[in-house]
């Protein structure tokens, strides 16, 4: 069985908060639909190199666990996405979870990970 890549363990802090622009808002409501909608522990929504979006929800499985972020990218990869343009996960955590942010620079060294309270306030934007 071949070993799985390495996951960071280490959770990124979000800096300051970014301003928003119009399109990354949507995301946040994406995001926070994604959650509410099966009362998740996390939402995510990205959007990639030709405006689509994707949204999802952490998943808890026995036999699988995903975060909403690392769901959302896999499911912009399943559709052909080759770049992300910017990320928002809505969570209680302070911090961004490293396994989501891995996936995220997978696929973009610079897009913008917003990440936002429950009720949508954005908390601090991680772009390194």
């Amino acid at each position: 069985m071949p070993e799985s890549p390495a996951v960071p363990a280490a959770r990124p802090t979000p800096s300051d908060p970014a301003e928003l622009t119009a399109e990354d808002g949507k995301l946040v409501i994406l995001a926070r639909g994604a959650r509410g909608r099966v009362g998740a522990v996390e939402g995510a929504a990205v959007r990639d190199q030709d405006g689509r979006t994707y949204a999802a929800a952490s998943v808890s499985l026995p036999s699988l666990t995903l975060t909403a972020l690392q769901l959302a990218v896999a499911s912009a990869v399943a559709a052909g996405a080759s770049r992300l343009e910017a990320a928002v996960v809505v969570t209680e955590a302070s911090t961004l979870d490293g396994a989501g942010h891995a996936a995220v620079r997978d696929l973009s060294a610079d897009a913008p990970i917003h990440v936002a309270a429950p009720d949508g306030t954005i908390l601090g934007t991680v772009v390194e």
